[in-house]
């Protein structure tokens, strides 16, 4: 079996040819490339491999251009550092996407996918990659700040803007809308009690009933809320299942 790998990163091209020369001896890497322009030359002018193991960011721009380009020949197992791009990826029909760092079981479990032939879905560990977001890259300046989304403690919109508030008080604008944004997090953990707020169950100190069939949350000592926490009429049965599960 011949695989290709796309990633701009040199150390991590050298880490996956690594991974597979140690572990899959039925596996032999017929090339490693770093840019859009790059994979373009190679697919063009070489047989075509068996899987291509690809990185979504690279030096010269996004992998999902070479979709756009041309038709590739193979399964496609898509690597990569950032959660976000999993919907996009199996939209490519990719047939797998691995999170950085990347373990042998889960590279175990793709391989096999591969060699097995299996018709592209997403795996159940790239189900919980598209839905379950792990942590928020907030872009400040010239700077990306990683996020757990385990340290949120609300998240709002107000003004067009949406927002994340984190437990140690400190807020950040998002690019996503609430709406996309309740898709990526855990039902179990959070919970939208509005169209303007999705507020985590471990702030919740608690709940006050008011007039008109609606709720009030207060939250725990030490937070502030920046928005409204009133749970709104249509919500309240389904918040309050939430809370007794």
């Amino acid at each position: 079996m011949k695989a290709f790998i796309i990633e701009d990163e040199a150390r991590a091209r050298a880490y996956m040819t690594r991974l597979l020369a140690d572990n899959f001896p039925q596996i032999e890497v017929a090339g490693a490339v770093g840019s859009v322009k790059e994979s373009l030359a190679w697919l063009g002018s070489h047989e075509a491999p068996d899987v291509i193991f690809m990185d979504v960011e690279l030096s010269d721009g996004s992998s999902f251009e070479i979709f756009s380009a041309r038709e590739l020949p193979c399964p496609v197992v898509m690597t990569t550092a950032y959660d976000q791009y999993a919907i996009e990826a199996f939209k490519v029909h990719a047939l797998d996407y691995l999170l950085k760092p990347i373990g042998l079981e889960e590279l175990r479990r793709a391989i096999a996918r591969v060699e097995a032939g299996e018709a592209v879905k997403p795996s159940p560990e790239a189900v919980r990659a598209l839905t379950r977001r792990e942590k928020f890259l907030i872009r400040l300046n010239d700077r990306i700040v990683p996020v757990r989304t385990a340290d949120a403690a609300y998240f709002y919109s107000e003004s067009k803007n949406s927002y994340m508030v984190t437990l140690s008080g400190t807020s950040y604008v998002l690019d996503e809308s609430l709406e996309a944004i309740e898709g990526s997090l855990d039902p179990s953990a959070f919970f939208r009690i509005s169209r303007s707020c999705i507020i985590s169950e471990g702030i919740i100190d608690s709940v006050s009933k008011l007039m008109g069939g609606r709720l009030r949350i207060a939250l725990k000592p030490g937070f502030s809320p920046a928005t409204d926490m009133t749970v709104s009429r249509a919500r309240v049965d389904d918040f309050l299942a939430w809370l007794e599960r």
